[in-house]
Formats: structure tokens, sequence, C-alpha cells
């Protein structure tokens, strides 16, 4: 089926369950804005009065229904416009799918009328980015952007495509699978490490688990309640969550850290074992390093293979999807 690559951006959106897109327009994007009404109400598009908002709206978005947020901009400061918003997704584990306009092929390094280079400037702060310089790629680019964003540890994939590749017309192929060999997320652990976490957990006398975002992000609810109320483990989570145990259980605690209260902190001085499920240590809940957890071995469940080892070093490393590891470890933890 041929289609221009405006035409094809949208009908992948259409394909991935796209409800939302939040933007505005510009010369270099244009011609997206010129198929959208052919997709009303398919897909709705949210105007609002800077590209900031845009990419905040669209991290929001991703965080209250787990589906990736997509946003729209124009090249140069309508594409850098959006990159404190991409940070605040890269840091906090958010889906989200930026796709910019940019000056046509031709034109590139050379300094065209608001030309940056964004996926220069994003690579930091993304999972990955792509600039799209041939229209029959649209389809691939999109559907991997999607599984990127949305697989192992979730965060922004940013899109850059040239006007002229938005106006041309291609042949349009949608795959069904998306095969990567440099990006197999692992979501299941070592079964020896599994073995090793129930083994500190039956030995422990003071034991604590520390939820974070990883919980909410897998949807291990019902598993890290069945952890806690096995083994009997009090329960303190991140800021980001919170929202991962009921806040009326009787074994829940608040929140520690820099912003929580103090006697979770002390909790943690305390505890012999600390249980780290989907979060990654940082200063605002350890403070300094080497005073935090003194007492205590380390259990870490994390599905980001970089976190693990990086700010503390655990005595036992569970790394993959965190309702998985929770279900292989139930397994074995024995009623306290």
């Amino acid at each position: 089926m041929e289609m221009t690559g405006a035409e094809m951006v949208l009908e992948c959106l259409a394909r991935e369950g796209v409800e939302a897109i939040f933007g505005l327009p510009g010369g270099a994007n244009l011609p997206l804005y010129d198929t959208l009404p052919r997709y009303y109400p398919k897909l709705r598009h949210y105007l609002v009065r800077h590209e900031q908002g845009a990419a905040h709206a669209a991290d929001a978005y991703a965080r209250v229904t787990g589906r990736p947020g997509v946003c729209f901009a124009t090249s140069g400061p309508g594409a850098t416009n959006l990159v404190t918003g991409i940070a605040n997704a890269w840091m906090d584990s958010v889906p989200l799918v930026a796709i910019t306009g940019c000056v046509i092929r031709p034109l590139i390094g050379r300094d065209g009328f608001q030309e940056a280079d964004i996926t220069g400037i994003t690579i930091p702060i993304t999972k990955h980015n792509y600039l799209v310089r041939d229209v029959n790629e649209i389809p691939r680019v999109m559907r991997e952007a999607f599984y990127i964003a949305s697989t192992g540890r979730p965060g922004p994939v940013l899109i850059d495509i040239p006007r002229d590749v938005q106006q041309e017309r291609g042949e349009f192929y949608w795959p069904e699978r998306v095969e990567l060999r440099g990006y197999r997320p692992r979501l299941y652990p070592d079964p020896a490490e599994v073995e090793k976490a129930a083994r500190l957990i039956y030995e422990s006398e003071r034991p604590l688990i520390l939820a974070g975002h990883g919980v909410i992000i897998s949807q291990a609810y019902y598993e890290l309640r069945e952890l806690a109320e096995k083994a009997n483990v009090p329960v303190i989570t991140t800021l980001l969550g919170i929202s991962g145990f009921p806040p009326d259980h009787p074994l829940y605690l608040g929140m520690p850290g820099m912003h929580g209260m103090h006697w979770n902190n002390l909790a943690i001085s305390e505890a012999d074992l600390l249980i780290g499920i989907g979060m990654r240590f940082d200063d605002r809940v350890t403070g300094r390093l080497k005073d935090f957890a003194p007492r205590a071995k380390i259990v870490h469940i994390e599905v980001d293979p970089a976190e693990v080892g990086k700010n503390v070093r655990p005595a036992a490393a569970l790394v993959g999807d965190a309702r998985i590891c929770l279900q292989q470890l139930n397994r074995l933890v024995q009623h306290k």
C-alpha cells in the first residue's frame, strides 16, 4: 500500500493503539498535521502552547495509562524544547515516543534554518533514537521505537523525520514482529540468585523491603504483598513506588530518605537485610552511601543490569522483571 511518510507515521500510531498525541505544529512537521484530520477521532491531538508541555503531558499520560506517551515537535527550537520532558521520562523510566520534524535531507549538517542535531543532543537521555532518511523505513522504525520504549526498563525514544521524507511516497509494510539482535531485555532471574535471596530472607532477623517504581511498572502489586505477608517483612517505598503497596496495610511504614519519615531511615539503619525491588538506590534515599544500611546485606531485584552494583553491592542480585522475580522468590520463601 502506497502512502506518504506522514501517513505512515500516523498509520503506525493507530496500529500501536495510540489514542492521544500532544504537540505543536511548525514548518518541519506540517505534513504530519496536514494528515492528522484523516485519523480523527482514532488519533486525538492535544495542542499545547510550548513543546515542553507536550513532553510533560506525554510523560504524564504514560504514567497514568502504562502505555507509551507520544509527543510531536518541529525542528530546531521545537525539538530542543522537548529535552527537559524527555530527560524526566528517562530518569523515571517512563515509556515515551517523541517524533520531531527535521530540515530536508539535502540541508542536514549544513546549518539549515532551525536545524539542530536533536538525535545527538538526546543520546544521553533516550533508550534509542532515529534519524529517518528513507520513507520506506518509517514502519520498521516506528515499530521498533514503541517496542524499545515499553520493554525492559521503559524509557523515551526519539524519531527525527526530515520534512521531505514526510512528504515522499513509499510502500507501507507493517512488521508483525520486532527482532533486535542487540536488544534483548532480561525478564527471568538466575535461579541460583533466587535461591540465595530466599536463604537470606530465611536467615534474617530484621528484614526490610524497599519497593520502588519497578513494582508499579511490572504490576507486581500482588507479588510484593505476598512476599511481605509470607515472610512478615515491613515495607517502605520510594516516592515513585508509593502506590505499589497498600498504605493502610499493617506492614507499611511509609517513605524513607531525605523527604521521608525519620523512623523509616532508622529502620534501614537497623535492618540486617534490605530487599530493594525496582529501585536504584539514589542519593535521595541513601544519603551518604558509606553510612547507608550499615548492618544490612542487600538483595537487589532490578530489570536493568546497569543499576545492579552501581551504588550498593548486593549479596544477591535478581536481574529481571520485578513481577517474575517476585513470583519465583515467593515459591521458595517460607512463612515466618
